[in-house]
């Protein structure tokens, strides 16, 4: 009998489970940030470690399998971009200037497995993925703008780790197929990015309801890659789903990095992964139940008070009834069956008025 396809609702990479019932993992995107130093890159992986950081990631890729360097117009970036730092170059220069050296590959894995950090790398080429393969990378990630390129995600599936998929620029019906694809070939460990491809990202373009929709229509993991320039959406995104978070890490804010703009530092990568696990713990589930500490201010709520001695066969009134803190006295609901209502005992000033004392029965409300 063929069981029905469905993509694991828990992902091990390495030994971190990722779930909707473990805390968001918040990965520190290294990208163009390493600037061509290696010096610059261990530095930002101690950092990253010293932060608080689980995970940390590089982009691997052969430059001549990520574009050509041609003089033909569609190969140069107009002047048109958000992030000036683009304008004006090829393809071939800014990727040149952001790729990750296949020869420091193999000390940065080392150092981040030493610091305990999960290690792994975006990967665009199938001779990158030979070459990760050899360092046991524990996951892939798919970047937005290799999302379609089936040929490759069917690669990467076949090594049977965990792949993380984001989806800029990916209308519905793109991600439906990428979705159906990955069910042709029986795919099940995904994580999928809810991702706007703007560097910096405008926060009004983010939309982090995706999130909480692929979760519902894929029935998958979900996460957020980051490019706003800030954190507010990041932890903004565990409310709706969001088991993995993806942001760009810099040094300082000092840096020149092609990706400086949309990165975060050290000081900002550590408030990021404190308030994201104060969103994940703050989630809770979809019915109302006090808290023991909630419970201690329960008693400083409103209730009737009263506010004028009352002799028996008085009328209770709006002149002699307050609804006033704490709570001891009757539910401030009932005032309004109160008035106009004969006392049956005295009752003194300040005094709670309690139901055993009233000695009138009373609707509910």
């Amino acid at each position: 009998m063929n069981l029905p396809h469905m993509f694991l609702k828990k992902i091990k990479i390495k030994n971190r489970i990722i779930s909707d019932k473990k805390p968001t993992l918040i990965v520190a995107e290294i990208s163009a940030n390493h600037n061509n130093s290696l010096k610059e890159t261990v530095s930002l992986i101690k950092h990253a470690a010293k932060s608080g950081v689980e995970a940390i990631k590089f982009q691997t890729f052969d430059l001549d399998e990520m574009t050509m360097n041609s003089k033909r117009n569609e190969f140069w970036i107009k002047n048109k971009l958000i992030n000036k730092k683009w304008n004006k170059r090829s393809l071939y220069s800014i990727y040149k200037e952001a790729q990750f050296p296949y020869k420091w590959h193999k000390k940065v894995f080392k150092i981040s497995h030493k610091l305990g950090l999960i290690c792994f790398s975006s990967v665009f080429d199938e001779k990158s993925l030979e070459f990760l393969e050899k360092l046991n990378c524990p996951a892939y990630k798919i970047a937005s703008l290799e999302s379609l390129h089936f040929s490759l995600i069917k690669k990467v599936a076949s090594k049977n780790k965990p792949m993380i998929i984001s989806t800029g620029t990916l209308t519905l019906s793109e991600i439906d197929s990428l979705i159906k694809f990955l069910k042709s070939i029986n795919f099940r460990k995904l994580i999928l990015l809810h991702c706007v491809t703007e560097y910096p990202a405008n926060p009004k373009n983010i939309n982090l309801k995706v999130i909480s929709f692929i979760k519902e229509k894929y029935k998958c993991l979900a996460g957020f890659s980051d490019h706003t320039s800030g954190i507010g959406s990041a932890i903004n995104s565990v409310g709706f789903g969001s088991c993995l978070v993806e942001k760009h890490f810099k040094l300082s804010n000092k840096s020149k990095s092609l990706d400086k703009d949309f990165s975060i530092d050290p000081k900002m990568m550590k408030v990021l992964i404190d308030e994201s696990e104060a969103a994940w713990k703050s989630i809770g589930k979809r019915t109302k139940k006090i808290s023991v500490s909630e419970k201690q201010y329960k008693k400083y709520r409103r209730s009737i008070y009263v506010s004028k001695n009352i002799k028996a066969g008085d009328e209770f009134s709006n002149d002699n009834l307050k609804i006033i803190r704490p709570g001891k006295g009757l539910d401030p609901r009932l005032l309004k069956y109160l008035i106009g209502k004969k006392s049956k005992t005295n009752f003194i000033h300040s005094n709670p008025l309690s139901k055993r004392k009233l000695g009138l029965k009373l609707k509910k409300f």
